[in-house]
C-alpha cells in the first residue's frame, strides 16, 4: 500500500512540473495555486515575477457539511479577497491534480465570485 501512495505522489509531482513549466504568474495576471492535503484545501494567489504571495486562504476555518461545500466557500472567499486587492484576472494552477471534485468547485466558485481565468 505504501508503494502505491508514493507512486501516486510522484506522478502528481511530474504532472505539476509540466504545468509549472508553462504557467507563470505576472503582476497583471497572477497564478492561483491550489494544494490538497488529506484534511484541508489551500489556495494562494502568487506573483511569480516578484516572488510574493498576494492572497491566501484555506478550508481550516470554514464550516460546511462536506468537503465540496467547504471548497465552494473557499473559492468564494478567495475571489472576494482578490477583488479587494484589485486582482481580477488570474492563471489557474491545479498543481497536477485532476480537474474534478474539490478542485473544480474551488475554480467554479472563484469564477462566480468575479475572477477571470
Amino acid at each position: 500500500m505504501k508503494n502505491k501512495n508514493i507512486l501516486k505522489t510522484k506522478k502528481r509531482e511530474r504532472r505539476h512540473a509540466k504545468i509549472r513549466a508553462k504557467i507563470i504568474g505576472t503582476s497583471e495576471k497572477p497564478r492561483m495555486s491550489v494544494f490538497k492535503s488529506n484534511r484541508f484545501l489551500y489556495v494562494q494567489i502568487i506573483d511569480d515575477e516578484a516572488g510574493k504571495t498576494l492572497v491566501t486562504g484555506s478550508t481550516k476555518g470554514i464550516s460546511g457539511k462536506n468537503q465540496l461545500e467547504k471548497a465552494r466557500s473557499l473559492g468564494e472567499n478567495i475571489a472576494k479577497k482578490a477583488i479587494e486587492k484589485k486582482i481580477k484576472k488570474v492563471v489557474f494552477d491545479r498543481s497536477g491534480y485532476i480537474y474534478t471534485g474539490k478542485i473544480k468547485k474551488v475554480a467554479s466558485a472563484a469564477r462566480e465570485g468575479g475572477l477571470k481565468f
